[in-house]
């Protein structure tokens, strides 16, 4: 892949359609500035700062900025998972999707299966993500807008109490984050 990518940059560059410097720029800006381990850093505040959540749960936007996370032209609200609800985001009629604090979307998400699927058998989709949750707990579909984006904030795995925001990010993933998956465990760090 590293070698296809290189050939492409370098005819694309050669024939004058990219400059290799705006590419550098957008390669740094998903390396450092946009993508999932945005998001899980995040997820990983709000589990050790309960202040911190109840303000990311208010207003998004305004948290996220104050965390230096480029600057969104959606608003973004964050859906809290608990012991008795299961949030699942979606987009019904396209893709939207907060790219900011989670990078590109998988192909999945784009497709039609998943779009339609998620709303109609959310518990099906999930399985198949090899998240089986309990029949009690209370699954809802979020479809994202393009005025409305959503990002999930999946429960704290349980141990790990006296663990580090950094080492808390680490269990956050992009699934757990769109909630069709849940945050790693501990023992799966190992």
């Amino acid at each position: 892949m590293q070698l296809r990518v290189r050939a492409l940059e370098s005819i694309l560059t050669e024939k004058g359609y990219v400059d290799p410097l705006a590419l550098d720029a957008i390669v740094e800006a998903f390396e450092h500035q946009i993508g999932p381990h945005i998001g899980a850093r995040i997820v990983a505040r709000a589990w050790i700062d309960p202040d911190f959540k109840k303000r990311l749960l208010r207003d998004a936007d305004e948290e996220v900025r104050s965390l230096g996370v480029a600057a969104r032209a959606t608003h973004l609200q964050v859906l809290e998972n608990t012991e008795r609800l299961h949030n699942m985001v979606v987009c019904t009629l396209c893709s939207c999707y907060p790219w900011e604090v989670l990078g590109l979307p998988p192909a999945w998400y784009k497709s039609f299966a998943y779009r339609s699927r998620a709303v109609v058998d959310p518990r099906g989709v999930l399985a198949e993500f090899g998240v089986a949750l309990g029949g009690n707990i209370e699954i809802r579909v979020w479809d994202s807008t393009a005025e409305v984006r959503y990002l999930v904030l999946p429960m704290r795995p349980a141990g790990t109490q006296a663990w580090s925001e950094q080492d808390l990010a680490a269990l956050v993933t992009r699934d757990s984050m769109i909630g069709t998956g849940l945050a790693r465990q501990p023992s799966e760090m190992a």
